[in-house]
């Protein structure tokens, strides 16, 4: 038996693996950042076109494809994030990025090509289906969002989508297990600005100034106390500070600093909770020091919440599928996803395909410059597809 075979892949599915991974590597070599999605966009198109599957494009890049089934009954969503990252890849593969700077580093390109040849089979099953099946390949999942431009843009209507799934490929799960859990599965993604301002001067005579780079180091200490000690442990919260700049000269204490960072949390009470204390630590802290502070908070996406009933349901459809060992309960991350958008329209699931195989080192993390995953895990997620598909369309 193979080891797609094994892993509950079906021969037709087997039979597209070359398909799926080619369309995987062309999308790989050619990453490109949020709503500049353009050459992938086009390639997207082109295979629409060729399998005669109708589509609009949505949000500049963002397309929206549509299979109707010959019976009436519900339509579900699949989504695919399609851009790339700024970061410079060291994998060292024959088809690695051709773009310098920028590169396939959290798997949208084997989103992609899975969603794209779940597209070609699932045509051949429309006069099967009861509804239909409306595909999503979205822009900008990494930033700015590209799921809210595109829900007020209408992907959610014409027909109105019922259900909302989503996959997304996971270098810390095994290849051949599906992750399907009830309730949050990301924490919202927020970010903010800090600017201290104070009085520059001469580093020799700092009683003449008031020193901004010392009040956002005190900022930056106080602000770890928030998780620790002012939100329910249980709930879950992140502060970091990713950025800090300011100054010229070792000699010199600056006019200001500058520092920037993200909130992620759990629930919308602990998320305006979180705010609120950082910016009210950030004014007192500054001001017991001399300094004034100016908070901006930007929030990006909510937090990513599975229905509870439908989660079920699809665990017990890939339980069946797939083997009874095959599907598991995957933990809360504090990473952000605007899949968030959709989740909050329809009722959903949002996925996770293990893509990690130690044994030939694919176990390197998301947003890393060595980040590949064992291909293997694009047949699963076909079949996925497929199988969901076939379920709540029969």
């Amino acid at each position: 038996m193979s080891r797609l075979e094994s892993a509950g892949v079906t021969r037709e599915v087997r039979e597209h693996f070359n398909e799926v991974v080619d369309l995987r590597r062309r999308i790989h070599q050619h990453p490109e950042p949020g709503f500049k999605e353009e050459r992938t966009a086009a390639l997207i198109r082109a295979k629409l076109r060729s399998w005669g599957i109708p589509f609009r494009p949505l949000c500049g890049t963002g397309t929206s494809a549509l299979l109707e089934g010959t019976r009436s009954g519900p339509t579900i969503l699949i989504r695919a994030d399609m851009d790339g990252l700024p970061i410079r890849e060291e994998t060292g593969l024959s088809y690695a990025s051709k773009v310098p700077g920028m590169m396939h580093a959290c798997g949208h390109d084997g989103h992609v090509a899975m969603a794209l040849v779940a597209a070609k089979l699932l045509r051949k099953r429309r006069n099967s289906m009861r509804g239909n099946v409306k595909i999503m390949f979205q822009p900008a999942e990494e930033g700015p969002g590209g799921a809210r431009p595109m829900v007020e843009a209408g992907v959610l209507e014409r027909p109105a989508v019922d259900h909302a799934f989503a996959i997304h490929l996971r270098n810390d799960l095994a290849i051949g297990k599906v992750g399907v859990s009830e309730g949050a599965v990301y924490a919202s993604s927020d970010d903010f600005r800090i600017t201290v301002t104070g009085k520059g001067g001469h580093a020799g005579r700092p009683h003449r100034a008031v020193d901004p780079v010392v009040a956002a180091a005190q900022i930056i200490s106080a602000s770890q106390t928030i998780v620790s000690r002012q939100v329910d442990p249980t709930n879950g919260a992140v502060v970091t500070f990713g950025t800090l700049q300011g100054g010229t000269k070792a000699n010199i204490i600056p006019d200001r600093v500058e520092m920037q960072g993200t909130l992620r949390t759990f629930g919308e009470k602990t998320r305006r909770q979180v705010a609120r204390d950082l910016a009210r630590i950030g004014k007192s802290v500054a001001a017991a020091l001399r300094a004034k502070v100016d908070f901006e908070y930007r929030p990006r996406y909510p937090s990513v919440v599975n229905d509870p009933a439908l989660a079920g349901r699809v665990h017990m459809i890939l339980r069946s599928a797939l083997g009874a060992r095959a599907v598991v309960e995957q933990g809360r991350s504090m990473a952000g996803e605007d899949m968030a958008f959709v989740l909050r329209e329809v009722p959903g699931v949002y996925l996770f395909v293990g893509s990690m195989n130690k044994a030939k080192g694919l176990d390197q993390p998301h947003h890393c410059a060595r980040y590949n995953f064992d291909e293997a895990a694009l047949a699963v997620g076909v079949q996925v597809w497929l199988s969901l598909a076939g379920a709540f369309l029969s």
